[in-house]
Order: structure tokens, then sequence, then C-alpha cells
């Protein structure tokens, strides 16, 4: 019996409190697994290249940068990459960018954040976005 492959993904936000309750997250998926944070915006655009995660849930605001920086530097070859945009600046003009950016969710994080769980789920039961 072929081992299915689990969902890899990298949380980059600025605040260690939200890369916690994030991991703590991932932790409730069994199907999951973190393979990095940063909160650092050029040390997360770095290991994203390296790692090669299936998913990459990104804070707009970040130090040496933002998300928005961060997808644009990892988009070349991650074709089916899912990102997901985590932020309390849901504001419809950064919902805009970061979708024309080639984000694939955009969520508030007072409003949305327990919808993650539910998105990622949703991920992994499309067996194409698998790497590896």
């Amino acid at each position: 019996m072929r081992r299915k492959k689990k969902l890899r993904v990298f949380i980059a936000d600025a605040s260690p409190v939200v890369l916690e309750r994030m991991a703590d997250l991932l932790r409730d998926i069994t199907d999951a697994e973190l393979v990095g944070l940063a909160s650092d915006a050029s040390i997360a655009a770095r290991r994203i290249q390296s790692i090669k995660p299936d998913a990459v849930i990104l804070g707009l605001l970040m130090r040496g940068g933002n998300g928005l920086d961060v997808l644009r530097a990892i988009q070349a070859g991650h074709l089916h990459l899912q990102v997901l945009f985590c932020t309390t600046n849901p504001y419809p003009q950064y919902r805009e960018e970061c979708m024309n950016a080639g984000a694939n969710f955009f969520l508030d994080k007072s409003a949305d954040f327990e919808k993650i769980p539910a998105i990622l789920r949703s991920l992994i039961k499309k067996d194409g976005n698998l790497s590896g």
C-alpha cells in the first residue's frame, strides 16, 4: 500500500505569537506537515525556495519586506504552490494586490483565522497539489 504524502506547509509572519498559533493549528491536521517558519521576508523567500513546500501561509507585514515581496520572489518554479495570505489589514486594495500577484486565499486574521485548517484540508484532498 502506498503511503499518502503530507501537505508540506511553510509559515511566514512577523508575529511570533501568530507563528506559534498557526503551527499549533497544523498539528491538528493529520496530513499536514510544518516544514519551516520565518519572521523576516528575505529569509522566508530563501527558505521557501530551498524547501519547496506545497503551501505557504504569509503575513502581509514582515521584517525586511512584506508578504508580497515573498510571493514575488518565490513564484518562479513553484507552479503548484498554494499561497494563503493572513493579515490584520484585510483592506480591498491589499486583497486585490495579493490575488493579482498570485495568492490563492486572502484571510482576515481576526475573522478568518479558524478557516485555515479547513482550507488546508481541502488542499490535501486535491492529490495533484502534493509534491514529492
